[in-house]
C-alpha cells in the first residue's frame, strides 16, 4: 500500500522511511562510537628511560604488579622466623639426671650417717665415698661430671644441697622450656652459671652447680622443616596483591622516568606501540547490538505505518544532542566525580514521548543510560559507571511514567516534580548505600544537582519542542491540543462563515475519535483533524447543504458540472488554508484525503440525464486516497454522519445498515486500498460508529403538549 511519505520539503522526500533506517542508524553509531572512543582506548606517550615527565600520567586500568607483589612475598617469607621444634623428653631427661645426683648423694648421707653413730673408726675416705656414689649414678653421669665436682657436692651440707637443687631445677626448666638450639647452647649454659654465681647459695655450692650446669644443659630445640614451610607458605598467603589501580598517578608531571616508573609505565600499557584495540572491538560490538536494537523497533513502527522522516531525524537529532551533552559534562567530572547529576538526559525522554510514542522513550532511554555509563567512566579502560548508568535511566523512566494525559505545555512543566523526586530518591539511595563516609555538604551538593536535572529537563522540552513542530513539521499531543482549542482563528473562521459545517466537523470529530481508539490509531489526532477536514468550505459555504438554512439552494440555478467543481475544490481550498496557517503535515493530508477519488454521484447523474457521454472522471475528486487510519476512519465517518442526519426516523436498524451500506461502497470503490486499516480493523470501526450512532439519535420521552393536558 501507498505510505506516507513524510515532511514534503526533504530532498529526500520521494524515498520511503524504511530505506532511511538504516543510514541514520548507522550515522547515530558512529557519531556514539568517536564520542565514546577515548573513554575506552589507552592514550600512549612516547617516554624514554631517566627522562622528565612532561605530564601527570595515571593509569587507565586497574591490574596487579606481579613483580612487586613477588618482591613483597620474598620479603615476607624471609622475614618468618625458623620453627623449632622442643624435644621435651630430653629435657626430663637431664632434670633426671640432676635429681639422680642428688638423691644419691642424700642416699650415702644417709648410710654414712648411721655408720657414724655406731663405728666412727671406720669412716671411709673421700676417695672412697666417691666410688660408692658413682656406682649408684648412671653411666652417663659419672663419664661426664669430675670426681672432684661429685665430692664437692657431698661434702656439702644437706640443708644447702637441697636449695641449691631447687635453685638449679628451677633455672633448667625455664631454660629448656625456651628451647636450647646448637647456637645459643653456650649463651644458655653461661647464663645459668651467671644466675648461680650472683645467687645467695651457700659459697661452696656455686662452683659444683656451675659445673654440673655444664653438663645437664644441652641441646633441646631442633630446626622443623615441616613447621617452617608451613609457616612460610602462610605468611606468603596473606600478602595482599599490589594493585595499581585505575586513575592512580603513575608519575607526575616533572618527575624523573626511573626504571620502576618506567616498568609500571610498560605494565599499563600506555607507552608507544602497546595500543590495545580489544577495548575498541567490545565497545563496537556494543554499539551495533545497541544500534540493532533501534533498528528493530523503527522497523515496527514502519510496519505499523507509524513511522516517517521527520520521526526519523528527531531520533536521531535527540539523540546525538543527549549524547553530547552528556559527553561535554564528563569534560568537567574530573573536578567533581558526581556532575552526572547535572545532566538534563529526561529531556530525550519528553521529546521523544511527545512527538513519536511511550514505547521508542523506554527503548532510546535504555540506549542513552548505557552509554551514559560509558562515557562518565572517568576513561578507565573496562570500566561501566554502573551508579550514572541508573541515575540516567531511572530520571529518563520517571520522565515518561510522569507525562500523561498531556494537556498543554504545563502538563510538561508538572512532570518537572516527579522526575525531581526520583532524581532526588536515586542520590540519597547511592549515598546511604555508600560504606564510604559522606558530608552533610556532599548531600546537599548533589541533592541540587538532582533536582536542576530535573528543572532543566523540563526547560529544555518546553524550548526545543517548538523547534520539532515548526522546523520539523512534527506534530505532538501539545500541539494537537493547541489546535483544537475553540479560539484558533480557522475554527471561528468555520463557526461564524459556516455554522453547519462547523456542527458537522464536531460531530465527525466525535465518531472519528472513538473509532480511532478502538483500532489504536491517534485519536485526538483524528479529532483535530476532522475539526479541519472541511475548512475549506468557508470560500463558499452557502453551496453546501448543511448551511442552506433559509436560502434556495444555488446549485439548482447552475449546471451540474459547475457544481461538481465548487464541490470538489473544497478539500484542496482548506489545505491551502491550512497550509497558510503552517498546520502539520497528517491535518493537511486529512483535508486532502477525506473525500479520495469518490465520486459526486448527485451531479453525475444528474448530468448524465442530459448529457449520456458524460465522463465519470469530471465527477471524481482527484484524490489521494487516504493513506492513514486517521485519514480513512474520517472518510468514512464524514460520509456516515451526513447520511444519518438525512434520516427523518433513525433506527438502530437503519443505522446498522446505513454505516455498513457506507463502508462496503467505500471498499467497493476502492477507496481504502492505500490506507493500512484491515478487514478486522474495519470491523470494528463499523461497530464503534454504530453503538456511538445509536447514543446519538436514541430515543426520548415524548413530552405532552399544554393541549394535551
Amino acid at each position: 500500500m501507498k505510505r506516507n511519505s513524510g515532511w514534503s520539503i526533504f530532498p529526500f522526500k520521494k524515498v520511503k522511511p524504511r530505506w532511511l533506517i538504516f543510514p541514520t542508524v548507522f550515522l547515530l553509531g558512529v557519531v556514539t562510537f568517536l564520542v565514546t572512543v577515548n573513554n575506552i582506548s589507552t592514550e600512549t606517550y612516547d617516554i624514554e628511560r631517566f627522562s622528565i615527565a612532561t605530564e601527570t600520567i595515571r593509569s587507565p586500568i586497574s591490574l596487579e604488579d606481579e613483580q612487586e607483589t613477588k618482591r613483597k612475598i620474598r620479603e615476607t617469607v624471609q622475614s618468618v622466623v625458623d620453627r623449632y621444634d622442643i624435644h621435651n623428653e630430653i629435657t626430663i631427661e637431664q632434670i633426671s639426671y640432676a635429681n639422680e645426683i642428688f638423691d644419691a648423694i642424700s642416699t650415702l648421707d644417709n648410710e654414712n650417717g648411721e655408720a657414724e653413730s655406731t663405728e666412727e673408726e671406720n669412716q671411709t675416705t673421700g676417695q672412697e665415698s666417691v666410688r660408692k656414689l658413682k656406682e649408684l649414678l648412671s653411666k652417663e653421669i659419672t663419664e661426664n661430671i669430675s670426681d672432684e665436682t661429685l665430692l664437692q657436692l657431698m661434702q656439702i651440707p644437706k640443708r644447702e644441697r637441697e636449695i641449691g637443687l631447687h635453685f638449679l631445677l628451677r633455672n633448667l626448666e625455664e631454660t629448656f622450656n625456651n628451647g636450647v638450639r646448637t647456637e645459643n647452647l653456650q649463651t644458655a649454659k653461661a647464663k645459668i652459671g651467671e644466675s648461680i654465681k650472683n645467687s645467695t647459695l651457700y659459697e661452696d655450692l656455686k662452683e659444683p652447680l656451675q659445673n654440673l650446669s655444664e653438663f645437664l644443659v644441652v641441646e633441646n630445640s631442633f630446626f622443623d622443616v615441616e613447621q617452617t614451610m608451613e609457616a612460610r607458605k602462610e605468611a606468603a598467603s596473606r600478602v595482599e596483591p599490589v594493585m595499581i589501580t585505575a586513575g592512580e598517578v603513575i608519575v607526575h608531571e616533572g618527575q624523573t622516568i626511573t626504571d620502576e616508573i618506567y616498568d609500571n609505565l610498560e605494565l599499563v600499557g600506555v607507552l608507544d606501540g602497546q595500543r590495545n584495540v580489544l577495548p575498541i572491538i567490545g565497545l563496537a560490538l556494543l554499539i551495533i547490538l545497541l544500534c540493532s536494537v533501534l533498528v528493530f523497533e523503527m522497523n515496527l513502527l514502519d510496519r505499523n505505518n507509524k513511522l516517517n522522516q521527520a520521526k526519523i531525524i528527531t531520533v536521531i537529532i535527540v539523540s546525538i544532542l543527549s549524547i553530547v551533552l552528556m559527553k561535554i559534562v564528563s569534560l568537567f567530572i574530573q573536578e567533581y566525580s558526581q556532575l552526572f547529576y547535572l545532566v538534563p538526559i529526561a529531556t530525550s525522554a519528553l521529546l521523544l514521548k511527545l512527538l513519536i510514542n511511550e514505547r521508542i522513550a523506554f527503548i532510546l532511554s535504555i540506549f542513552y543510560a548505557i552509554i551514559g555509563s560509558l562515557i562518565f567512566n572517568h576513561e578507565i579502560v573496562g570500566y561501566l559507571n554502573v551508579e550514572a548508568g541508573i541515575y540516567l535511566l531511572f530520571s529518563q523512566v520517571a520522565a515518561v511514567y510522569f507525562l500523561t494525559n498531556v494537556k498543554d505545555r504545563t502538563t510538561i512543566l508538572m512532570s518537572c516534580f516527579g522526575v525531581g523526586v526520583v532524581n532526588l530518591t536515586v542520590v540519597l539511595s547511592f549515598l546511604f548505600l555508600s560504606i564510604e563516609k559522606y558530608a552533610l555538604q556532599d548531600l546537599f551538593i548533589q541533592s541540587i544537582l538532582a533536582l536542576i536535572s530535573s528543572l532543566l529537563s523540563v526547560v529544555l522540552t518546553i524550548g526545543l519542542l517548538p523547534f520539532f513542530e515548526t522546523i520539523l513539521n512534527m506534530i505532538s499531543d501539545v500541539k494537537l491540543l493547541q489546535l483544537s482549542n475553540p479560539s484558533h482563528p480557522l475554527l471561528k473562521k468555520i463557526l461564524t462563515e459556516a455554522p453547519g459545517t462547523y456542527h458537522h466537523s464536531i460531530m465527525v470529530a466525535n465518531l472519528s475519535e472513538t473509532a480511532c481508539e478502538a483500532v489504536g490509531a491517534n485519536g485526538l489526532l483524528a479529532r483535530v483533524g476532522a475539526y479541519y477536514h472541511d475548512i475549506g468550505k468557508t470560500t463558499k459555504p452557502n453551496y453546501f447543504v448543511e448551511n442552506q438554512l433559509s436560502t434556495r439552494n444555488p446549485h439548482d440555478f447552475i449546471d451540474p458540472i459547475m457544481s461538481a467543481k465548487i464541490i470538489i475544490s473544497h478539500p484542496y481550498d482548506g489545505a491551502e488554508y491550512l497550509r497558510k496557517y503552517q498546520f502539520p503535515k497528517e491535518i493537511i493530508d486529512i483535508a486532502m484525503q477525506h473525500h479520495g477519488t469518490s465520486l459526486l454521484k448527485y451531479f453525475y447523474f444528474k448530468e448524465k440525464d442530459n448529457n449520456k457521454h458524460v465522463k465519470e472522471s469530471d465527477f471524481r475528486y482527484p484524490g489521494p486516497k487516504p493513506a492513514s487510519k486517521e485519514a480513512a476512519i474520517i472518510c468514512i465517518c464524514d460520509s456516515v454522519e451526513a447520511a444519518v442526519r438525512s434520516l427523518k426516523e433513525p433506527t438502530e436498524e437503519k443505522i446498522e445498515n446505513l454505516v455498513s451500506s457506507i463502508i462496503n461502497d467505500r471498499m467497493m470503490d476502492n477507496q481504502l486500498d492505500e490506507s493500512p486499516l484491515t478487514l478486522k480493523e474495519l470491523k470494528v470501526v463499523q461497530n464503534t460508529i454504530c453503538e456511538t450512532l445509536k447514543g446519538i439519535f436514541h430515543s426520548r420521552i415524548q413530552y405532552p403538549m399544554e393541549e394535551d393536558k
